[in-house]
């Protein structure tokens, strides 16, 4: 079994959340309301920052926020499972 570096991961699940995501975005079009509607669409946050660091002439502003939700889980799962060959 070969190593992988680990960017080319990180790069795949990012990739994989967002054509999930993307793919769960153009469901919620064609879907009426209801359960299946919201069940897909349904997200939970993660947010870190915002932190601030000033150094005189210069500052900066750092923060993170990710939305998970089953479409983009379901996106990273299949991109991990179609990585193992590539």
């Amino acid at each position: 079994m070969s190593r992988k570096p680990i960017g080319r991961v990180v790069l795949v699940i990012v990739m994989g959340a967002l054509i999930g995501s993307l793919t769960g975005q153009l469901i919620s079009l064609v879907l009426p309301e209801g359960v299946v509607k919201d069940f897909f669409l349904k997200s939970a946050p993660l947010a870190i920052g915002p932190a601030q660091v000033d150094i005189g002439f210069l500052g900066f502003t750092f923060g993170l926020s990710i939305n998970f939700n089953i479409a983009g889980l379901i996106g990273v799962a299949v991109a991990i499972y179609l990585f193992r060959w590539y």
